[in-house]
């Protein structure tokens, strides 16, 4: 039987592998018996992490989440993956990102093993920001943060904009938090002046709390690309929009893809994941400029694209094998 230090090591880190873990099938992965794991539970509790009991045939538990963060596990691929992201965060401009991700990088990078440390200094990565019409602004990461949860939550915000002070905070009912051009927006309905508006977020100096809940309104033009495009009238053609766009969801954070998007429209869609809006002048084209990100793609529409993803991987891979 490993060591206590050992075992509970390993017990955490199954724990973090998976949702729900069988307390029988803990104890058949380590190799020792329930009550052991009980205990070795009731240790990782001592030490503060959350781990709640599940109901069930033979019990179990689950690693849930608490008020504070303790020490996590990683795997070698994990923990190369999570320093490659912070680089990319500490040398992204624009989202205000940078200096925390600079310091959790070197915190991060300080317990890595000799074997990783290797790794990680061979590649080394600096993202490179794609020239935009206007220069980036910085914007506090922790608005983008409140923002975007005030999005999820439903609630309005009440804010400062621009060189106002001392007046009565403008009230909106936050709708997307998007990327339009190199600069974060805030897309929402103003309601003192009963209108859609697009904020910069930079220039937003939030108040709290957030205000009451509310219940989601049509945008104009049916959805945040068609709104967007209209107010800044983006890379399209004469007549204003592109004959072809299309929306995808790609497996990379906003800020990473918004860095090398001037002519898109980048939108938050979870963790690690971003919803993007692209125009082109034909479906195989607009699939292929998905495709260049390097990213898992999730089609959200039309059905051209999907159709035309098709018709490219068929090509791709007579391509690649040689096939008539």
């Amino acid at each position: 039987m490993p060591k206590t230090s050992a075992r509970l090591l390993a017990l955490l880190s199954l724990l973090q592998s998976r949702r729900d873990w069988p307390g029988t099938l803990l104890a058949e992965r380590l190799e020792i018996s329930l009550r052991t794991v009980r205990r070795d539970v009731d240790r990782l509790r001592e030490l503060g992490y959350p781990i709640a009991a599940v109901k069930g045939p033979d019990g179990g538990y689950r690693l849930r989440a608490g008020t504070e963060l303790p020490p996590l596990l990683f795997d070698d691929d994990q923990a190369v993956a999570l320093t490659v992201a912070l680089q990319i965060a500490a040398t992204t401009a624009g989202t205000g990102l940078a200096e925390d991700a600079t310091r959790a990088l070197a915190t991060v990078r300080q317990v890595l093993p000799s074997r990783l440390r290797h790794r990680i200094d061979a590649v080394r990565v600096t993202a490179v920001e794609r020239p935009t019409t206007r220069p980036a602004t910085p914007v506090d990461g922790d608005v983008l943060v409140a923002l975007s949860s005030a999005v999820h939550a439903r609630e309005t915000v009440r804010f400062d904009y621009g060189d106002a002070v001392d007046g009565p905070p403008r009230r909106a009912e936050p709708h997307h938090v998007v990327v339009w051009d190199g600069r974060w927006y805030l897309i929402a309905f103003d309601l003192d002046r009963a209108d859609w508006r697009t904020f910069r977020a930079d220039r937003l100096r939030l108040r709290t709390p957030n205000g009451p809940r509310f219940t989601p309104r049509e945008l104009p033009g049916g959805d945040v690309a068609a709104y967007v495009t209209g107010v800044f009238r983006g890379s399209a053609d004469a007549s204003g929009t592109w004959p072809c766009r299309g929306t995808v969801v790609l497996g990379a954070p906003p800020a990473t893809i918004a860095t090398y998007t001037r002519d898109g429209i980048v939108e938050e869609a979870g963790p690690g994941r971003c919803r993007l809006t692209l125009g082109s002048w034909s479906w195989p084209a607009l699939a292929a400029a998905f495709a260049r990100y390097d990213a898992d793609i999730e089609v959200v529409g039309p059905p051209e694209l999907t159709d035309a993803f098709a018709h490219l991987a068929d090509r791709f891979h007579k391509a690649a094998t040689g096939a008539p």
